[in-house]
């Protein structure tokens, strides 16, 4: 057992997300950083071969098939003194709440740039609700063994197209072909590295000074254009400042391979030193600090089916002060005269699980839920606290889910009613509604793909879409009834239906739709989001 203090638990914490536009290496690094705190013995490929083995990370069958991230998963790792939580999350568009949700519950990121492509889109969008929460932010530039740009110009886009300080604490030796290793600024130290052999947990270096004559001939001609390089960002560049690195004011940039194992020690091992612990966290009454001796967390996701075996749900709990410990009691989010008791927690490593009987601050749990939790609730012991962490996204595609297979209607309820407790779609009751044809709304169609694959392979139930004619939602007051909102001039193509909630909405074909019930109902008041959740 631990002889630590909660305020040395709490110091060593460090949790993270990786984030990146799709392709970038996200994945593969994930599975390198793994490495290196001994939770694999082999490297995972995102593009893996039909006979090697599919990523930890990416669990879920569909995962597999397409090379693709869809559902975050979190990792646990000791390294060193450190304890590492690491949440992978999903690269593509279409999965834009996923990844925003695990953002709230971290403390730092690491965000993956492929050395030919600098910044691309879904960087960028990311990026930016990193910066509104101010969350410390790294930067791993990937595939140096590629291809790439000049490493100046990356830095230069960096800041240009991000509006962050950028820099680099390691420095590339070539690229491509020619990539050799990475020189550490902090520490004036040259790494030369070797090809990675298989099954290898550490990319095996040879330590030099820039001035060897051994490092000089390793060069070769290309050495008095590098150490013009160097001296030219020691000169004109930023220096590192830890201080502005914890206020989300500059990245330090890290170079390297995470296919081939090259700078990804440097990275993982300046993000411990240098990455924030968990911070204070703000509740509609106070801030709540980790070091408060009173436990409270917030729900940030909920997975259905994990263990197909019991078709339980799983909801990720984000410690934000106190000990968690197992069996603690805690108020029912919806009804604070009940209290609900915290049995069955999980320490997850992807699909994987382990009983947890303490968690700390900065600590991710899983606890199997039957419904009783929520995305977005608060668990605590202490009366009307609560953390509004989770953004909310209102839905851009919609669709009919049939049920073609009467005899499964039973799997088809059961699996769709676990798949939206997750929060990934969201359903929308139309006044003719049957169950066998539940409108659903979506931020992106690929989620939609997702549900008809869970369904069939999870639940045995197979499910068609039907496209539904609406592009757009917005939200009316809270109680509005529905007499109230017969009585607007809505038009052709508009639609009232009641959300989760039972709160009314108005689905729109177009932009002109909703322009036309804005311009006839001018005292009509209508939100994005539900102003409830």
């Amino acid at each position: 057992m631990s002889t630590r203090t909660t305020t040395e638990e709490i110091a060593r914490r460090r949790t993270f997300a990786i984030i990146s536009h799709p392709d970038a290496g996200k994945t593969t690094l994930t599975e390198k950083l793994l490495l290196y705190g001994g939770a694999l013995h082999l490297a995972g490929s995102v593009r893996a071969r039909r006979n090697m083995r599919a990523t930890a990370s990416d669990w879920m069958d569909l995962e597999k098939e397409r090379g693709i991230s869809i559902s975050s998963t979190l990792m646990q790792f000791e390294y060193g003194d450190a304890c590492v939580n690491l949440l992978d999350t999903p690269g593509h568009k279409d999965f834009s709440e996923d990844t925003y949700r695990v953002l709230t519950a971290v403390d730092n990121v690491v965000m993956v740039l492929d050395a030919a492509k600098g910044v691309e889109d879904r960087t960028r969008k990311l990026f930016e609700i990193c910066s509104l929460r101010k969350i410390p932010i790294f930067t791993f530039v990937n595939k140096m063994d590629r291809p790439a740009r000049g490493s100046i110009d990356l830095l230069d886009e960096i800041e240009k197209v991000l509006g962050i300080h950028a820099v680099p604490v390691t420095w590339p030796l070539g690229s491509g072909g020619d990539f050799k290793g990475v020189f550490d600024r902090l520490t004036q130290q040259v790494f030369l590295f070797e090809p990675t052999k298989h099954g290898q947990h550490r990319a095996p270096f040879k330590v030099s000074s820039i001035h060897d004559a051994a490092f000089r001939e390793r060069l070769g001609e290309h050495y008095a254009e590098w150490m013009e390089s160097v001296e030219m960002i020691s000169t004109a560049g930023e220096q590192f400042d830890h201080a502005r690195v914890t206020a989300g004011q500059m990245t330090p940039v890290f170079f390297g391979s995470a296919m081939n194992n090259f700078g990804v020690q440097h990275l993982l091992d300046y993000f411990i030193r240098y990455g924030d612990p968990p911070a204070p966290r703000q509740t509609e009454t106070r801030v709540v600090r980790p070091e408060d001796p009173d436990f409270s967390g917030f729900v940030f996701k909920v997975q259905a089916n994990m263990n197909p075996k019991h078709r339980d749900n799983l909801a990720f709990v984000r410690v934000c002060s106190g000990i968690f410990e197992k069996d603690m009691t805690v108020l029912d989010p919806r009804d604070s005269a009940r209290k609900l008791r915290l049995a069955y927690p999980q320490r997850l490593f992807g699909q994987e699980r382990e009983t947890v009987e303490r968690a700390y601050p900065g600590d991710i749990v899983g606890l199997v839920s039957h419904g009783n939790f929520h995305i977005g609730d608060t668990l605590s012991a202490t009366p009307g606290l609560r953390f509004h962490e989770i953004p909310r996204f209102a839905p851009e595609v919609f669709g009919y889910l049939r049920n073609p297979n009467p005899s499964r209607f039973k799997q088809f309820r059961d699996g769709l009613g676990q798949l939206l407790a997750e929060g990934v779609i969201q359903r929308f009751h139309l006044p003719e509604d049957i169950s066998d044809a539940p409108l659903l709304g979506a931020v992106g169609p690929l989620q939609f793909d997702v549900v008809r694959y869970r369904l069939e392979k999870e639940y045995g139930a197979v499910a068609r879409l039907d496209t539904a004619p609406y592009t757009l939602i917005r939200w009316l007051e809270p109680d509005t009834t529905r007499a109230a909102a017969e009585k607007l001039t809505l038009g052709v193509g508009v639609t009232i239906v009641a959300d989760a909630d039972e709160e009314l909405a108005l689905l729109f074909p177009n932009e002109w739709a909703l322009r036309f019930v804005e311009e006839r109902n001018p005292k009509l008041v209508m939100h994005r989001v539900s102003p409830r959740r």
